[in-house]
């Protein structure tokens, strides 16, 4: 099932996510609507809050990134076909020189910018097994897992950017906060009743 994608401005993309358990209700199907709901809207990562669940999970799957002629052919290889449950994670090591790549966020249609970001990660997550994983990735799918973690942390890449161009951005905002936005997928607005 598709859901609606909360957003800018609802107060449930400010909370910290809590940890979920196996018994977490219908937790199968919660993770087979995000993935659902994601693809319909062409993005790459989708966090619980963004459905309006403050819990700690998300799901990636990288694989439209593949297709971009302008990253390195082995970046291609291992963006095409990577799809991940994240359950619980907790970021352990962030390391390496920051790069600046240019993001965007479902929940905040219409506003893309450059935002700085480790590439190399350490995090402890489970599966949906509930098998705890402790993993280091790199590249695209590191910077994905890191906008994606800081949803569950109640952190939105606009967080990220300098004051000046938080400015610049205030309107595009303040416009989604309202609803007066339009996108191809369902969204739900704070300031107004979603379509």
């Amino acid at each position: 099932m598709i859901l609606p994608i909360i957003g800018y401005g609802d107060p449930v993309l400010r909370k910290v996510g809590e940890n979920l358990s196996p018994e977490y209700p219908n937790l199968k199907e919660t993770i087979a609507n995000m993935y659902e709901t994601m693809y319909n809207a062409y993005g790459v990562g989708l966090a619980a809050p963004q459905v309006g669940l403050a819990v700690r999970l998300f799901v990636i799957d990288t694989t439209p990134f593949s297709d971009d002629e302008d990253l390195a052919e082995s970046e291609q290889k291992s963006l095409n076909g990577f799809k991940r449950t994240f359950i619980n994670a907790k970021m352990i090591k962030e390391e390496g020189e920051e790069w600046s790549f240019n993001e965007g966020c479902l929940s905040i249609p219409d506003v893309r910018e450059d935002v700085y970001r480790n590439p190399t990660i350490t995090i402890e997550y489970c599966e949906e097994d509930f098998v705890m994983k402790t993993e280091v990735f790199d590249g695209l799918i590191a910077r994905v897992i890191q906008h994606e973690y800081d949803h569950i942390e109640g952190i939105l890449f606009t967080d990220k950017i300098s004051s000046l161009k938080k400015r610049l951005i205030q309107k595009k905002l303040k416009n989604i906060l309202e609803g007066k936005t339009f996108q191809e997928y369902r969204m739900k607005f704070f300031g107004k009743k979603g379509r």
